[in-house]
């Protein structure tokens, strides 16, 4: 669903990013912000078939509740999200304003962090653009 959310410079920066960090594990992107998202990686041996509006609006509610929920707690700022399915990942990584959500087969731990702070990065330019 190309909805014009991002140039296309922005969408092959973050493809990039995320091939970078996780290679041929890398399953799709999607990036999004609350009212809106853009599929703008999937990998060519999978169905374009999953609900995404519905994937997106968790996501967005999963957020909001995981930072507000975690607020001051001993663990400290929320980062990311990782979850874990029967055939792949998910990792979620959102700012204020919007948000990135990577599928995956399977990583290490090592992975996720490196892609989560890459997609930040991306966020983080994003809002100062």
């Amino acid at each position: 669903m190309a909805t014009g959310l991002l140039t296309s410079a922005a969408a092959e920066q973050i493809v990039t990013t995320c091939r970078t960090a996780i290679g041929d594990s890398l399953r799709s992107v999607t990036y999004f912000t609350r009212d809106d998202y853009e599929q703008v990686y999937l990998r060519e041996d999978l169905e374009r078939d999953a609900d995404l509006s519905t994937f997106i609006g968790h996501e967005w509610r999963g957020f909001k509740t995981a930072q507000t929920a975690y607020e001051g707690s001993e663990l400290g700022d929320y980062n990311y999200t990782i979850r874990v399915f029967d055939n792949g990942f998910l990792i979620r990584v959102t700012s204020e304003s919007d948000g990135v959500f990577v599928t995956t087969d399977g990583l290490t731990v090592k992975d996720f962090e490196e892609v989560a702070t890459a997609i930040s990065s991306f966020l983080e330019s994003r809002e100062v653009s």
